[in-house]
């Protein structure tokens, strides 16, 4: 049966196209020549991530993987302005990663709370009464909206736990956060009873309270894709203190201490920082060990010989819970808080073939440079970055559109309109 926890989930987003300005001219009795007053498009909506505290997995983004925002509506006469697409809100859970597909490179960590833009609307287009001037009182022309941005994006949820709960199936981590905290998990006495990661926030007194997350056991191999471990290694991440639970009851004739080795060699070969986390040991279940206490003496003699602090534990019992919950306040008060990713996405340069059809209009001393290419290039570029102008720059000379200007006679301080860029063309 398919689990109901999704963490990893790859979408399209779309913004909006902006809308195009109107040709239009003012009529009216008793009014002579009025003059343009065709108005501009409205901007494209955006597509913004928000975070939802109510949802804990990316299961919403299973079926339905294409986000498209509102177009601009068209500009008018008498002036009016169209209507701004409206924003696509897009919810997602607190500690979700957005990366770029292509490049798996981080765009956003959605841990902050705070909204986030991922793909802007496209400008509206100029109206004609922008390019009315003494000597061209009746322009005939307008520009299109330019298209809004687009994304191929990986969600990935990495959970915002302060304790996260690691050690092989069935050694007692949903049973602890079920005595802890308030958390409810599904508990039975087989393996991989835990399908996907839990929350519980454990209070320890008025006012000192932290989330602990018990992570579906680990198994050997589970940093190369086996087992369920490889897909939810990523949710400790983010926790600053490891609760290492090692079952010394000797029930399934197992080791504690190779137990223990082969959780923290899977931790090492996921990532070597995570391994150098704060970490307490738990012998667990030893309300199981009888007189027989040779398990639980040789395994604290390794790990207290390593430098981790031990602890004896029978979470159905409760027997050393307080103790040990007492002892991860303590420690968190003096780790640094929770984990954020940094960004890294560098957008690339546009790809633009200049092969396409480029129209060049001549209007008086106004230039108008239209096409495909060159509108996907405008809408691209960031015209207040001097190395994006330069850019920009030399696309239109390798192109070869200023020499078409040349010669069909363009002339020094004549203006050039590309979409919603108007500048003036220097010899």
């Amino acid at each position: 049966m398919a689990s109901s926890f999704v963490d990893k989930a790859r979408i399209t987003v779309h913004a909006g196209k902006g809308g195009d300005g109107a040709v239009a001219f003012h009529r009216e009795k008793y009014v002579a020549a009025g003059g343009p007053d065709g108005g501009d498009g409205g901007r494209g909506g955006s597509v913004v991530f928000t975070v939802d505290e109510n949802m804990s997995t990316l299961m919403d983004f299973r079926y339905k993987r294409k986000y498209v925002a509102e177009n601009g509506a068209n500009g008018s006469g008498k002036r009016c302005y169209g209507k701004d697409g409206e924003t696509l809100y897009i919810k997602v859970p607190r500690g979700t990663i957005v990366r770029d597909t292509e490049s798996g490179a981080i765009m956003h960590d959605m841990s902050d709370g705070e909204d986030w833009t991922v793909a802007k609307g496209g400008r509206g287009g100029w109206g004609n009464m922008h390019f009315a001037t003494p000597t061209r009182q009746v322009p005939r022309f307008a520009k299109p909206g330019l298209p809004g941005e687009s994304h191929d994006v990986t969600l990935e949820l990495k959970l915002l736990a302060d304790v996260g709960l690691v050690g092989f199936p069935n050694v007692g981590k949903s049973t602890l956060l079920s005595v802890v905290s308030k958390a409810h998990p599904k508990i039975a006495n087989y393996h991989f009873t835990t399908l996907f990661p839990n929350l519980g926030v454990v209070y320890v007194d008025e006012g000192v309270s932290f989330v602990m997350a018990d992570i579906p056991g680990i198994i050997e191999g589970a940093s190369e894709g086996a087992g369920l471990g490889h897909d939810f290694l990523r949710h400790i991440d983010r926790c600053r203190l490891l609760v290492h639970l090692v079952d010394v009851s000797g029930s399934e004739g197992r080791d504690p201490v190779e137990d223990f080795e082969a959780i923290n060699s899977e931790l090492r070969e996921y990532s070597p920082e995570l391994a150098e986390r704060p970490q307490i040991v738990v012998g667990n279940k030893c309300d199981l060990l009888g007189e027989d206490r040779e398990n639980i003496e040789k395994l604290r003699a390794h790990v207290e010989s390593l430098g981790y602090e031990f602890f004896e534990l029978s979470a159905v019992s409760h027997q050393g819970t307080k103790e040990l919950v007492k002892e991860c306040a303590h420690r968190l008060r003096d780790l640094p808080p929770i984990l954020r990713f940094e960004a890294d996405y560098v957008p690339p340069e546009p790809k633009v073939d200049t092969s396409g059809e480029l129209t060049i209009e001549h209007f008086d001393d106004m230039w108008l440079v239209e096409g495909p290419w060159l509108q996907r290039l405008v809408a691209t570029v960031n015209f207040s970055d001097y190395e994006s102008r330069m850019y920009f720059d030399r696309i239109l000379r390798e192109a070869g559109v200023f020499k078409r200007m040349e010669e069909l006679g363009v002339r020094d301080g004549d203006t050039v309109s590309m979409y919603d860029l108007m500048f003036e063309y220097k010899d």
